[in-house]
């Protein structure tokens, strides 16, 4: 077990903090030296009572909760507040447990979210069958996106446009290869930055924010909710359980994109912008060279579409 951090009766997981100060720094350390107070609090002002140890991932903190008002379980969410978290809730509300967690209750001043509760013991990355698992989060990827985004979103045209911005000067840092695909990515978003959709999108679902649920067989969780072309939201179910064998990249494309009822052109050119947002954060944050796995699926994209 990991070890923790803290003060009070609700303590912070070392590897939490860890996180926390390297990728938001004094933010972070400012964040997390505020969860056992933030944590008290909303126990008491929602009258939830713990009923398990503390759960946590990169960004989050999450307590195993009872409502004591009507005996719900649930499971109390605290994150740092920033663009991303800030539209969680926005989501939630708009998808209202339709193929994802449901929204219980909010602290739109802090980001902390009541949730409904849901089996954290069994993701569906422990299903065993990469085949399966992509016919799973395409079915809840088509539920997601059939909502219109709810006003107010980062919206995926303006996100794109600042990406071609940085595509140059990421490049340079690129050996010739990488450079390349970063560039040709690019082109391919280029063709279809004007038209960049109004869908409520997830934005980060793969295997392991797919978790099994009572009222529902699986439920997405943790989204980063955007609106834009749902093409954008194809690749994180690509690169789960990644098969480099290009035939299998092409039939979990394929599936996707038929369940979804997309323009399998237009779905290629918004999963090459994915891949080229993902390198361009690799690029900033100091690499060399772009992630492999998603080299492969653009090059086996490109390819198709050449």
């Amino acid at each position: 077990m990991d070890a923790e951090v803290g003060a009070g009766a609700v303590r912070v997981p070392e590897e939490l903090a860890k996180s926390q100060a390297r990728y938001n720094g004094d933010a972070g350390r400012a964040f997390v030296a505020a969860l056992p107070g933030l944590a008290a609090g909303f126990l008491d002002r929602w009258g939830l009572r713990r009923t398990g140890p503390s759960m946590y991932g990169v960004a989050s903190l999450v307590l195993p909760v009872i409502r004591t008002s009507d005996g719900v379980r649930a499971a109390l969410k605290m994150q740092l507040l920033d663009e991303e978290s800030a539209g969680e809730a926005v989501g939630l509300r708009a998808w209202d447990g339709r193929g994802a967690v449901r929204l219980l209750d909010e602290d739109p001043e802090t980001g902390t979210l009541l949730l409904e509760r849901l089996d954290e013991t069994r993701h569906l990355s422990a299903l065993g069958d990469p085949r399966e698992a992509t016919q799973i989060m395409a079915e809840l990827l088509a539920r997601l996106v059939a909502v219109p985004a709810p006003e107010g979103l980062r919206g995926l045209g303006d996100i794109a446009a600042r990406m071609l911005e940085d595509v140059p000067g990421a490049a340079v840092r690129l050996g010739a290869r990488d450079a390349a695909v970063l560039r040709d990515c690019a082109a391919a978003v280029r063709e279809v930055v004007g038209e960049p959709g109004d869908r409520l999108l997830h934005w980060d679902l793969h295997v392991d924010n797919v978790l099994a649920a009572e009222r529902e067989p699986w439920l997405a969780i943790d989204p980063k909710p955007l609106a834009g072309d749902p093409g954008f939201d194809l690749l994180p179910a690509l690169t789960s359980d990644f098969d480099q064998d290009p035939a299998e990249t092409l039939w979990r494309f394929d599936l996707m994109t038929e369940v979804l009822g997309l323009d399998r052109g237009r779905a290629v050119a918004w999963t090459l912008g994915r891949v080229l947002q993902n390198g361009l954060w690799d690029v900033e944050d100091g690499e060399d060279a772009l992630d492999e796995e998603q080299v492969s699926i653009a090059r086996t994209l490109l390819a198709r579409s050449s």
